[in-house]
């Protein structure tokens, strides 16, 4: 057998500048897609630009960063953007450790649920906001019609036992004298319920249209997470005389604990991104109540105000959280690995 001698230091340099020029247009256009608009942006914070004002742009330092934190428009949007990120990841992520939990139990399932569990992700945000607004129509949406099925036979089970005369509106609870808690929770208790047109189940549903892409994305990395744990651990906790709940809570849970943080930091950094649910299920409304960042900089930039400057300094200061939890998040994955 005759060996193979190593290439040469010719074919070594040869083989470095096909490897650079192969490269060359790749990095190119990366520089001019990525880093050249960010680059711009940023020098846009610094300066007066309003579309609608020609010939006036000038240099205004950190103004259009004061001014934004000194903007109620701004605050309402950073508000609505903290509470539905909250909503979002505290379902999505509960849900998805719920639904790998199931799994776990089940395993003939796996390989079939595996396979549909993917789908709810692979739908873009734009459609699922389209298609969540459809089934929450007030009039042939499925999420109304349910909630006149469960309200109508609570309310004819309760009338039974001689609790209320009007179960359409006095259900559970002690308002006025009659019962009437879901009202009292804000809860639509009457057929052809316009959701969207009070801003907490706006918001309340916009999260849910997420969690319902992400939750089954979760539902698989906890899949794999459980299924890399030793199950010794287990059979050990269960000869010792651990209840389902202790090993639960006293085992999986910490264990699972890398996991968590890691889905956590992702799905903060997806939903402080959010901006297509904003636009396709309620346009920021009712009034501002669903209006995140991304959409509030949208309409300064190219909607009602035209002010690129001001639009580029809010956009950065959501950069700037992006990138914290950004490095929070490959910290913790590069800790795991």
């Amino acid at each position: 057998m005759v060996a193979l001698a190593p290439p040469g230091e010719e074919t070594l340099i040869h083989s470095r500048r096909t490897l650079f020029w192969l490269l060359t247009p790749a990095v190119a256009l990366l520089l001019l897609t990525t880093t050249y608009p960010l680059v711009y942006a940023l020098a846009n914070s610094f300066r007066y630009w309003v579309l609608s004002r020609p010939g006036q742009e000038r240099w205004v330092g950190f103004e259009n960063y004061t001014r934004a934190f000194g903007d109620s428009d701004f605050l309402n949007s950073l508000l609505v953007s903290v509470n539905y990120t909250a909503l979002a990841v505290v379902f999505a992520v509960s849900l998805g450790l719920g639904i790998a939990l199931l799994l776990q139990k089940a395993s003939r399932l796996h390989t079939f649920v595996k396979v549909l569990l993917i789908f709810p992700f692979a739908v873009s945000p734009a459609l699922k906001g389209f298609s969540f607004r459809f089934m929450l129509d007030s009039h042939s949406g499925v999420f109304d019609a349910i909630a006149d099925v469960i309200v109508r036979s609570v309310g004819w089970v309760l009338t039974l036992g001689g609790l209320v005369h009007y179960p359409a509106f006095q259900i559970g609870g002690l308002e006025a004298g009659r019962l009437t808690l879901l009202p009292a929770l804000k809860f639509p208790v009457t057929a052809d319920t316009i959701w969207l047109a009070d801003g907490f189940w706006a918001l309340f549903w916009m999260a849910m249209s997420e969690v319902w892409g992400w939750a089954p994305l979760f539902a698989l990395m906890f899949l794999g997470a459980l299924g890399s744990i030793d199950t010794d651990i287990f059979n050990a906790a269960r000869i010792d005389g651990a209840t389902s709940g202790r090993i639960f809570w006293h085992i999986t849970l910490p264990l699972l604990r890398p996991v968590i943080l890691i889905v956590t930091l992702l799905k903060i950094i997806s939903s402080l991104r959010m901006f297509d649910q904003v636009v396709t299920m309620t346009g920021g409304g009712p009034g501002r109540a669903t209006e995140t960042i991304n959409h509030l900089i949208y309409q300064v930039g190219f909607g009602r105000g035209l002010d690129m400057g001001y639009a580029s300094a809010m956009a950065y200061i959501l950069v700037v959280a992006l990138s914290l939890f950004a490095f929070l998040y490959v910290r913790v994955l590069f800790r795991r690995a």
